[in-house]
């Protein structure tokens, strides 16, 4: 689907400019910022306009590619399709993004409405967008016209809170990643804070529950390392299923980008364009931190907060928030909150209060997510990266001039290495203040490195690149606070293993079914099961599924016994352990392979083969019978059956070192484990002088169950067999399902 640039001096020529790009990253208006608004009409004379400019073309998988003869006309068609395919989704969104919603769910979300509010207050968002660059308000103006012109042409659809969308919304949800940093924050304490009582930790939110590691696979493979001289780019992002919508936009103007939008955003967050791909993976860095504050009460009865030689007086706010009551209406109830220059209480301890800072970047966040799918190499990328950001992704790079980057988050304060950021520092001393941000140079990355390959697994970037890698004595330790996982060096291991990459064997490397944690966990089973006794129970009751461990190659498959056998006693193992790593402060997969007794390794596996024989009647159970594919229905929340269709799995969590993430349970009701997370949005992307892409999205492209689209791709996705992508005018010939305008 390519086009021809327009010739005039348009929004994207003037920003996109080295100049124009600089300018904005140094937070200098650019011409653009200047540029009068295009006149306002009346809003059905501007819809109508919009959906006269926008062709969606729906190929043979329901993948929309939009087309637009402006920028805006291409938002306005972006956001009608993906309203087309899950409005759902999208109004969900932003009722998290805006607080808003205990109006749907009510009373039990009100601590996360809070939460939100206290960092993102809708009034100050509206300001912010009259003080956006007129080429931005466009867009966001577009982007509210395409999803209210979709509700106006499709009356049968109900929302349960936002019938109308303003253009100052998308500030409030203006980076695609899965969560947030606001999302650090511990609704239990802030529920006890604010509401005046004892609210225990949950076991999820103290690091016991077994949960599914969140996050993402980033690879970018250079030329040298290349069977055919181009570059190469995995997108591998683990998150939520159907999270996001695999969208193809292009405008007159310049914009042709392609890959996974979150649902209600108008950027692609995980893909490429013709000349530039990225993929962001969720980040260890650390860049949310907590300060202490000493509150004392004046004579005048002000609440102050001690900062060096002063008091200053506590920020006091109001905060009203609705709520949906049992009985179908809506209630209210009010919030006084406070703030510091750190940011806003959020918690008690040891009775000083806690600030909680965090980037609150807005209108920067929105102009770097969209920008970013408009460069055209490296350095444009990197100008772009100037704006400072993003704060939660590390980024893998590949062009079609064959360089490759890895990019920690661009929004890393500067502070001061003597104090522990991990954990609350006293603010009442300004040493521990943060002094501006790193610049670019000064954090760890890699570019170009020589030995042809980086990426990252949400580990640490000390090994992104091989022995090309950064040196964490290099850098303040708040660069990383995470450190290995067992993605990373099976990362390594496949990367390593040759030279000659191409885009199927990329793609193989990405499914490569080695289980990292279970080849370190393993032996020391093995040894724990040999010191025993000859006359001690577990000697016999344990003999087969250890001799079967024993003889593993550590991989997993649909019909191995071994992965199911594994698995379970991993799971079983964390459960006994994971308590005594966070005393210990360490990971559990490092407490498991070196601390665990031999009694807990043993006693875990006698837990798990019971566990296997009471539910599937045997602990000889194959992978494929137990994990399982299965989508019901639209809902976000699925209610999983085993008398209903499901379709195996053969990969694994990520939690074990599989690169192919698949994280499923058992739920209530069932003995077979379903799958939530983790492979979502999969793709790989080879620069060449015409660029080729792969891909598959978990299920399909509509969340209608009506659809063909609903579940089509649902037998790929578990195979790992991505399909074709439609980049070219050429490539959608005889491919093509329908092609219509919006509202028709």
């Amino acid at each position: 689907m390519g086009h021809v640039r327009k010739t005039g001096v348009s929004r994207r020529r003037v920003l996109g400019t080295a100049a124009g790009l600089a300018a904005a990253a140094a937070g200098v208006p650019s011409a653009a910022a200047f540029a009068a608004p295009p006149q306002t009409l009346p809003e059905e004379a501007r819809w109508n306009r919009h959906a006269a400019h926008v062709t969606i073309t729906r190929d043979d998988w329901g993948v929309p590619h939009i087309v637009g003869k402006t920028d805006a006309d291409a938002v306005f068609g972006m956001m009608y399709a993906q309203a087309e395919d899950d409005f759902n989704r999208i109004e969900q969104n932003y009722l998290v993004a805006l607080g808003r919603l205990a109006e749907a769910e009510g009373k039990s979300a009100i601590w996360q409405d809070l939460r939100q509010r206290l960092f993102l207050d809708p009034e100050a968002l509206k300001k912010d967008y009259a003080k956006c660059p007129a080429w931005l308000r466009t867009l966001m103006q577009a982007w509210a016209d395409g999803l209210n012109y979709y509700l106006a042409t499709h009356p049968e659809v109900r929302p349960r809170v936002l019938d109308r969308f303003e253009p100052w919304m998308p500030l409030s949800f203006s980076e695609g990643s899965i969560g947030g940093d606001i999302e650090s924050v511990l609704l239990t304490q802030l529920e006890a804070f604010y509401d005046k009582r004892d609210v225990p930790l949950t076991d999820e939110e103290r690091g016991l529950v077994l949960r599914e590691p969140t996050g993402s696979n980033g690879f970018a493979v250079a030329p040298s390392h290349t069977r055919d001289g181009h570059a190469l780019l995995l997108i591998n992002p683990h998150t939520s299923f159907f999270f996001r919508s695999e969208q193809h936009v292009t405008s007159g103007e310049g914009l042709n980008v392609y890959g996974a939008a979150t649902w209600g955003q108008f950027f692609i967050y995980q893909g490429f364009n013709a000349h530039t791909g990225w993929m962001h993976t969720t980040s260890g860095v650390d860049n949310i931190d907590e300060f202490t504050e000493t509150v004392v009460t004046g004579a005048d009865g002000i609440r102050y907060y001690r900062y060096g030689d002063e008091l200053r007086p506590v920020t006091t706010t109001t905060i009203t928030l609705s709520f949906r009551t049992e009985e179908g209406g809506q209630d209210k109830r009010s919030f006084t909150t406070f703030a510091t220059h750190h940011g806003p209480i959020v918690r008690e301890a040891n009775g000083k209060w806690i600030a909680c800072a965090l980037m609150n970047k807005p209108v920067e966040a929105l102009k770097q997510s969209f920008l970013r799918t408009t460069t055209g190499n490296y350095a444009d990328y990197l100008r772009v990266a100037g704006l400072k950001a993003n704060s939660s992704n590390n980024t893998l790079f590949a062009d079609s001039k064959g360089e490759i980057a890895f990019l920690m988050p661009q929004f890393m304060p500067v502070r001061d290495d003597r104090f522990d950021y991990r954990r609350p520092v006293d603010g009442s001393d300004p040493a521990t203040d943060w002094h501006g941000l790193h610049s670019l140079d000064s954090m760890p990355h890699v570019v170009n490195p020589k030995n042809g390959w980086a990426f990252n697994t949400n580990n640490w970037p000390w090994t992104a690149a091989g022995a090309d890698s950064p040196k964490a004595a290099d850098y303040p330790r708040y660069f990383d606070r995470v450190g290995e996982n067992p993605r990373g060096p099976q990362a390594e291991r496949v990367l390593s293993a040759r030279d000659d990459f191409t885009p199927q064997t990329l793609i193989e490397a990405a499914f490569d079914p080695y289980l990292t944690a279970f080849a370190r966990l393993t032996p020391g089973l093995v040894a724990a099961w040999n010191q025993l006794p000859k006359d001690n129970g577990q000697k016999a009751t344990l003999a087969g599924p250890v001799g079967l461990l024993r003889d593993w190659d550590h991989r997993w498959a649909a019909e191995s016994t071994a992965t199911s056998v594994a698995v379970f006693w991993g799971e079983d193992l964390w459960a006994l352990t994971a308590q005594a790593a966070a005393d210990a402060g360490m990971s559990v997969w490092d407490y498991m392979a070196d601390r665990a007794s031999d009694a807990q390794r043993l006693d875990a596996l006698e837990t798990a083969t019971r566990r296997l024989a009471r539910d599937f009647g045997s602990w000889k159970v194959p992978w494929g019978d137990i994990n399982r594919y299965q989508r019901n229905n639209g809902a976000i929340v699925q209610q999983f059956s085993d008398a209903k269709p499901s379709i195996p799995v053969p990969f694994a969590s990520s939690r074990w070192g599989s690169l192919a993430s698949f994280g499923a349970k058992a739920y209530p009701g069932t003995k077979r484990y379903y799958g939530t997370s983790g492979n979502s949005f999969v793709a790989v992307v080879e620069f060449g002088p015409r660029l080729r892409a792969w891909a598959v999205t978990a299920g399909g492209a509509s969340g209608h169950p009506d659809s063909p689209h609903f579940d089509d791709q649902a037998e790929r996705y578990a195979k790992g067999d991505l399909r074709p992508v439609y980049f070219y005018a050429d490539d959608l010939k005889g491919h093509i399902e329908r092609r219509y305008r919006p509202g028709k």
